[in-house]
């Protein structure tokens, strides 16, 4: 575990430096009470000798006061520890998540990241500390205490040396048991915490049905928590109490043996004294450790937690990356991909190029592939084979943060931190003037939207962005991908229902992005008037390029692009005529 927590930390030696004053406290306790031996030996006689019993005395009284500095010393580190070590490791978790392909953070994985970084991060730097210290008295303490009493009796030292046996034996399975518990506890608790979000989320829905106190998944999963807890708790009697049963009969044993010895004449009333203490301080904090195993089980299970996220592979980096692209260009040349987990390839030898000052229209139907490609140019991914070039290199010959700083995304679920409408923006660039802040709205339609705002560009956006509309909501990220000035855009146009006016708005943006003749955009398009606007159309089917063209072109050939294109229109006409 000791070594475990130290490859955790980044830098452990605050850790380090506060168990090394437990352990020193801890067996410095233990040879004071060896002390006892040559004290009593000289006090408890017909005659006492305290001339013997002096310089043992002076010896203890300057261990008592080491002691003390010891304890004044530590307490202030301990108290500091836990708040910096969580600091640590959240920085470290975060380096290490910042190296990870953009791919990874599914839904699943964000919320085991949330989790490992508030609540696992926490509680392992805080049990680190907390138990840390009486794991370490706990198990150090008696350790001392044998090697003391083997230097008085090796009798009784051998006894204490079978009880230490036995006692551990009887913790792992406690601590088996207790880790399995604190799993299954975990797993009811994280499913409780699901559906309580739920409960939350979906208020309107359960009150228009009449279940405003909660579902049935919400009450099942309560009902399951509860029987969880319940059946640990059950389960966990019995180790515990073979624990205490062991610990309890050492004791009865120790007393015996000592008893057999004094009454036999083989060893004085002193050191039958000293022996007895002795034992009682060895048996008590073996008594803790049943205390402190549920603990220890809880901080593995977080530390395995959080040792899964940090073994997460990071982008693979080259050894000598390439820093600076010279254009935007994008080329895939026979690039064929398949997700992770995934039984299909979701392209298959795709070729295709993007130049500078164009826009490029992806379409296709569900499923066909448009939205990987857009992936695959910001490497959320790795391909599987074939090449894909930015600026004319490899996109795994760039350096990352290079490829990321040329490369704006505008996903069809724009998400806005709460915060105001001017903070959003300066994300892309912190240090814009306000007259690059107003070219970037003006660009993307935005300044309408400041304009009828009631506190223009300080309003507050909400959480995700909850008070602005959809397509105000892209509005912004549109802006925001104008100010960032990168070179290749990526756009998911928004396929949901619009009104009429954020409908032009976003097409106008979208046309506004390519006026640059150095940029590439390239927009998964499910409007008319975007598909006519672009310069070149990439029609994709099952993975694969089923044509490409001008709109003009694919218009007049009646292939999959003159389709879709004829099924959007009856889409849009349909809202038009009030039925969406």
């Amino acid at each position: 575990m000791i070594r475990r927590l130290h490859r955790l930390w980044p830098d452990p030696r605050l850790l380090s430096r506060l168990w090394s004053l437990t352990a020193a406290q801890a067996v410095l306790q233990g040879l004071l009470l060896g002390l006892l031996v040559p004290i009593l030996d000289a006090v408890v006689r017909p005659e006492p000798d305290l001339a013997s019993a002096a310089p043992w005395l002076v010896l203890g009284a300057a261990g008592a006061l080491a002691y003390g500095v010891l304890s004044v010393v530590a307490d202030p580190v301990g108290y500091a520890a836990a708040g910096a070590l969580a600091a640590q490791l959240r920085q470290r978790l975060m380096r290490h998540v910042a190296t990870l392909p953009l791919g990874w953070f599914t839904a699943e994985h964000k919320a085991r990241l949330a989790r490992g970084v508030t609540a696992d991060v926490g509680d392992a730097a805080q049990l680190a500390v907390t138990i840390g210290g009486p794991v370490i008295v706990s198990t150090l303490l008696p350790a001392t205490v044998v090697a003391v009493t083997f230097a008085a009796d090796w009798r009784v030292a051998l006894l204490l040396c079978a009880i230490a046996l036995l006692a551990s034996w009887a913790l792992r399975h406690a601590a088996h048991v207790s880790a399995v518990s604190e799993i299954e506890l975990e797993r009811a608790a994280t499913s409780v915490a699901g559906r309580a979000i739920e409960l939350g989320q979906a208020q309107p829905v359960l009150r228009a049905a009449g279940h405003a106190e909660g579902t049935p998944r919400m009450r099942a999963v309560l009902e399951e928590h509860r029987e969880t807890y319940r059946e640990g708790m059950r389960r966990a009697r019995r180790p515990f109490f073979v624990y205490t049963g062991v610990v309890a009969a050492g004791f009865v044993a120790v007393l015996a043996l000592i008893a057999a010895l004094l009454l036999s004449g083989r060893i004085e009333v002193a050191l039958a004294i000293a022996l007895l203490v002795l034992a009682a301080r060895f048996l008590q904090p073996l008594g803790n450790l049943i205390d402190l195993v549920g603990a220890l089980r809880a901080m593995t299970n977080k530390i395995t937690r959080i040792e899964e996220l940090l073994a997460a592979p990071v982008l693979p980096m080259p050894a000598d990356p390439v820093r600076a692209i010279g254009s935007a260009d994008v080329e895939f040349s026979h690039v064929t991909f398949t997700y992770p987990g995934g039984d299909a390839p979701a392209l298959r030898e795709v070729s295709l190029r993007c130049r500078p000052g164009t826009t490029t229209a992806l379409v296709g139907p569900s499923g066909s592939g448009k939205t990987t490609v857009t992936r695959l140019i910001a490497r959320f991914f790795d391909i599987d084979s074939g090449l894909l070039r930015v600026g004319g290199v490899d996109v795994r010959e760039l350096d990352p943060g290079v490829l990321l700083d040329e490369i704006a995304i505008v996903f069809q679920e724009v998400y806005l931190f709460d915060d105001t409408i001017e903070n959003n923006l300066r994300l892309a660039h912190p240090e814009a003037t306000w007259d690059e802040l107003a070219q970037a709205a003006r660009a993307a339609r935005l300044d309408e939207v400041v304009e009828r705002l009631p506190d223009g560009w300080n309003t507050r956006v909400g959480e995700a962005g909850a008070q602005l509309s959809g397509g105000e909501r892209q509005r912004v990220a549109i802006a925001r991908a104008i100010l960032k000035r990168a070179r290749i855009v990526l756009v998911d146009e928004a396929s949901s229902a619009l009104d009429p006016e954020n409908e032009a708005a976003i097409t106008q943006a979208i046309a506004n992005l390519g006026d640059d003749p150095d940029r590439t955009v390239i927009v998964i398009a499910h409007r008319p008037a975007t598909l006519a606007a672009a310069d070149h159309v990439i029609s994709l089917d099952g993975g694969r390029v089923a044509e490409t063209g001008t709109p003009a072109q694919l218009l007049s050939t009646g292939g999959a692009f003159a389709r879709i294109s004829r099924q959007y229109e009856r889409a849009r006409q349909w809202r038009i005529a009030g039925h969406g």
